[in-house]
């Protein structure tokens, strides 16, 4: 059921007055009531598989309960136990039939698992309960939650299925105080729904059907459109997903919870390092917390730092799928964090001005859209191919043609581009009038932000993105 649809409205609303009542009334109420309404939407996505995710809750609040009681090596044996439990439902339903793939095509044998489904969700709420036992390993998270708590945590679907991954230390202290919603905090939360809805339903499904053709058909398409087709996937997948971000982070704020913002522009970004600050907020600070800085992040000298670096974002795009197209995506991304880090001393020679500003957010940009085609082209012959087209084949002479054929889909993304200029203070701005405006007002803005998505919606709707990831 996505987050755009108006079935998932419809039972939101329902079950938003009944929660209400339980928030005012009983804590454990409440929470065991929003625990069956998650469970129940992931027995929707995907049916028996929604048993993993409670046994995974019991296995690892289980062990993690007991390995408070150790310290020392019996600690950390617990905690690599913990990990490798939580791993392995992931690893089976994400990289077994691709790991068959390639060793049935090494020994010339032709057995497979016929296309392992991958449950929904389970990519986000195993790197929650991974974070779970590493802070309290760590003892960085101290308090001994319940099981109720805990599963309540983990489930929680405003977050269950596609993010954004949120902390123990940022989640259990909200649950834990007895406080009645703000108005503030709710109308946060309706702005972020109604920007979701507009990125997602809007912009991100619309432009998505026309990237779609190219990708899968680059030489079909002369090179202008296959570079109109790059910039438009460029596009759609931070619309999608950040839009997404914004509902999920909206449905959590009416609902009294307030998550870590997952988007920051990510594409005013002066570098590649910027960007990952920026880009997908709480799966970067996962990796660079549980991933990097247990290498030994940048403590052994320069050469160390750029192995821990590749190594961290070859398992960043390895997270993504088992496609060797992703984990070439991830070690491009690393590559270009580790050259950025040994220029960094060059680069701060440089003034920042009207004219490096601009000329380094277009550099890093240009870089970003090019890996996108990495991320999203099937194979390397998908990938070289529309390269290949917009580089041999431009055809300017398709240029007036397109913009006749495809004027709403250019309307589109040039508004989407201004859009994306605008500076955070300018939009933090907006927000707080938004929030302070008069409930009419809010009213009109959530209604014509649903009838555009009415009017642009079509029959080939696209789930969002990191569904799949």
């Amino acid at each position: 059921m996505l987050f755009t649809s108006i079935q998932f409205w419809t039972v939101f609303i329902i079950f938003l007055m009944i929660f209400a009542v339980l928030r005012r009334s009983s804590k454990t109420g409440m929470m065991l009531y929003v625990t069956i309404v998650s469970l129940g939407f992931f027995y929707y996505a995907n049916g028996w598989l929604m048993q993993l995710l409670p046994l995974t809750a019991l296995i690892s609040w289980s062990l993690t309960k007991i390995m408070r009681q150790y310290t020392g090596t019996k600690r950390k044996l617990f905690l690599l136990s913990i990990i490798l439990l939580d791993l392995v439902p992931l690893a089976y339903f994400k990289y077994a039939d691709a790991t068959l793939f390639w060793l049935s095509t090494l020994w010339g044998s032709n057995f497979s698992l016929h296309d392992i489904a991958l449950p929904i969700g389970i990519s986000f709420y195993t790197f929650q309960a991974i974070s779970y036992s590493v802070d309290v390993y760590r003892s960085k998270f101290t308090l001994d939650v319940s099981f109720l708590e805990y599963i309540f945590y983990l489930s929680f679907f405003p977050i269950l299925f596609a993010g954004p991954i949120t902390r123990a230390e940022t989640f259990f202290p909200q649950i834990r105080r007895q406080q009645t919603t703000s108005e503030r905090l709710m109308y946060t939360g309706l702005w972020l729904i109604i920007i979701g809805i507009l990125k997602k339903a809007v912009v991100a499904d619309y432009i998505a059907q026309y990237n779609n053709w190219i990708f899968e058909s680059p030489l079909t398409y002369s090179g202008f459109e296959n570079l109109m087709g790059l910039l438009g996937f460029s596009m759609q997948i931070y619309l999608d997903f950040s839009g997404y971000s914004d509902i999920s982070i909206g449905i959590a704020a009416l609902m009294g919870i307030r998550l870590r913002e997952n988007f920051r522009f990510p594409y005013q970004s002066l570098n590649v390092t910027e960007f990952w600050r920026r880009w997908h907020i709480s799966l970067s600070t996962w990796f660079r917390d549980y991933v990097y800085i247990p290498l030994g992040g940048n403590k052994y000298g320069k050469i160390r730092t750029g192995l821990h670096c590749l190594i961290t974002f070859l398992l960043v795009g390895i997270w993504h799928g088992s496609n060797c197209m992703f984990a070439l995506w991830g070690l491009l991304h690393g590559l270009a964090l580790v050259i950025h880090k040994s220029l960094q001393r060059m680069l701060r020679s440089i003034p920042d001005n009207w004219f490096t500003k601009p000329l380094s957010v277009l550099v890093t940009s240009i870089f970003i859209v090019c890996s996108w085609t990495i991320f999203r082209s099937p194979d390397i012959e998908t990938a070289y191919a529309l390269f290949q087209q917009i580089f041999t084949n431009f055809q300017p002479k398709s240029i007036p043609t397109f913009w006749t054929m495809r004027s709403t889909w250019l309307m589109m993304m040039v508004g989407s581009c201004l859009l994306l200029c605008i500076k955070e203070r300018y939009y933090n701005r907006m927000m707080i009038k938004f929030i302070y405006s008069p409930w009419l007002m809010k009213l009109l803005a959530f209604a014509c932000a649903v009838q555009l998505a009415i009017e642009f919606n079509t029959s080939n709707i696209t789930p969002f993105l990191y569904y799949s990831f």
